[in-house]
């Protein structure tokens, strides 16, 4: 990902320089065209593929939170995978 964002940057300061020492160029020409083809579209491009890791450090940070708050030494008394029974036995009818 970072080589791509460092070929681009490259690429766009290239284009810069040619329009700022073309003869029918101008600086504020190569200005906007720094930022125009440059910085904007690559920070909205990174900042689009770094989503994905941004996630992932909001839902360590929220693990992490969660496990900081709750004692892991407490422990349901059926924390078990096992099915529940009836506490008292039911009664059946005599025939």
């Amino acid at each position: 990902m970072w080589i791509v964002a460092i070929a681009w940057m490259f690429v766009v300061l290239l284009m810069t320089v040619a329009e700022a020492v073309s003869p029918v160029g101008s600086v504020l020409g190569a200005i906007m065209t720094f930022l125009l083809y440059g910085v904007g579209p690559l920070s909205l491009v990174m900042y689009l593929l770094g989503t994905p890791m941004r996630r992932r450090a909001r839902r360590a940070r929220e693990a992490a939170a969660d496990a900081a708050s709750s004692p892991a030494a407490v422990v349901e008394p059926d924390a078990g995978s096992l099915p529940t029974r009836d506490a008292v036995s039911s009664e059946r009818k005599e025939a």
